[in-house]
């Protein structure tokens, strides 16, 4: 992990060293594993990679001295492609309980956000939507 002291360290001895080095840096330490590229990001033990899916990042694991983890589950992989696999596949699960769970907001709370932050699905929601004028009364 990188502490603000980390950081303001690494600025101190070298202003132009770059932190979390992305995997098309020619300095960047990587390995590529069949589906994923591994960033070696800091650590002795364990050793901390950042963990990339075509160009995005998706986590970090950690290479021990006996064993391979990563930071979503308590298992031990003897492999980095299985660590890198258990996290990818606990994301995607992740990413689909919160898709299932996620609770669309009303047309009347989209009426009470500023219409610059709508996006275009929230706009054509808010096109087809018909407000139900049943407790208006007539002054």
């Amino acid at each position: 992990m990188i502490s603000p002291f980390s950081l303001q360290e690494a600025k101190l001895d070298d202003p132009t060293e770059k932190i979390l080095l992305p995997p098309s840096d020619p300095n960047a330490e990587v390995q590529e594993i069949p589906g994923y590229k591994l960033v070696y990001g800091d650590g002795a033990c364990p050793r901390n990679y950042r963990v990339y899916k075509s160009d995005s990042m998706i986590g970090v694991i950690f290479q021990h001295i006996t064993h391979w983890s990563n930071g979503v589950d308590s298992l031990r992989y003897a492999e980095p492609a299985d660590a890198a696999v258990g996290l990818d596949d606990f994301m995607n699960v992740t990413r689909v309980s919160k898709a299932t769970t996620e609770q669309l907001p009303t047309e009347e709370e989209l009426l009470d956000k500023e219409f610059d932050s709508l996006t275009n699905d929230e706009w054509e929601r808010l096109k087809r939507y018909v407000p139900q004028a049943k407790h208006l009364v007539a002054v």
